[in-house]
């Protein structure tokens, strides 16, 4: 595939296990997530590991900072290789363009994260936001798309509004992902990969599903069977 829409989560607290798993994976048909645990244990020389391999990283770290601190930490980033970065779109519209000056159009793709696929409406209420998760993640969205970024991180049961909002070049990430017989674990807005793939996702980020599979390469090829024939 030239362009892999599955993006494997690294979810280890190791680099010896994430490299086992990459080991096993094709990366002509999945891309791989580095996020926070794992990349502070492992740091930069895991991602030149994996990069040699031939893989193309998300580095999901979720910038949240003042804007002067994000934009640094997206060049620090970009000077990595990374494939695609992130912040958070709760840090404002002046970060926002911050980290979209740091990372010019074409170079490493730059996304924001709206709202965590583990918050639900409860959550909401006791920290003060409001009125639902799809609202605020709307209104996320469309800042970020408003401030030039690549895409948003978003639950599959946001894509297919967004989708009508933002144009076809803006991508729709998402977390959350589970085939049907598939444990939900910590995540609460969740669909499977062809419901995701038809309200609009762009990409499908997988984790335990793939990396507690038996078999994780058979079970990547199957996903990727499944959103193909859709896409």
């Amino acid at each position: 595939m030239d362009d892999p829409r599955i993006i494997i989560a690294l979810d280890y607290n190791n680099s010896e296990q994430a490299l086992v798993l990459a080991a096993q994976l094709d990366p002509k048909l999945c891309r791989l997530k580095v996020g926070k645990q794992l990349f502070t244990i492992a740091g930069p020389k895991l991602i030149e590991k994996l990069m040699q391999s031939g893989f193309e990283i998300f580095l999901d770290l979720k910038f949240h900072d003042i804007p002067n601190t994000v934009a640094g930490a997206c060049k620090s980033a970009a000077s990595l290789g990374v494939w695609m970065v992130n912040v958070h779109a709760l840090g404002g519209r002046k970060m926002l363009l911050a980290a979209r000056q740091a990372l010019p159009i074409g170079t490493t793709k730059l996304i924001a994260v709206t709202l965590l696929t583990s918050i639900g409406p409860d959550d909401l209420h006791e920290i003060g936001l409001g009125p639902t998760p799809e609202q605020i993640v709307r209104r996320l969205a469309l800042l970020a798309h408003d401030c030039g970024l690549d895409g948003v991180v978003c639950s599959p049961l946001e894509t297919a509004y967004l989708r009508t909002q933002v144009d076809s070049n803006f991508h729709l990430v998402t977390p959350g992902i589970r085939p049907i017989d598939a444990s939900i674990d910590d995540q609460q807005r969740i669909a499977t990969p062809r419901q995701a793939i038809e309200n609009g996702a762009t990409y499908l980020v997988i984790g335990r599903p793939v990396t507690q599979a038996t078999d994780p390469l058979r079970t990547l090829q199957q996903l990727n069977k499944e959103i193909t024939s859709v896409s």
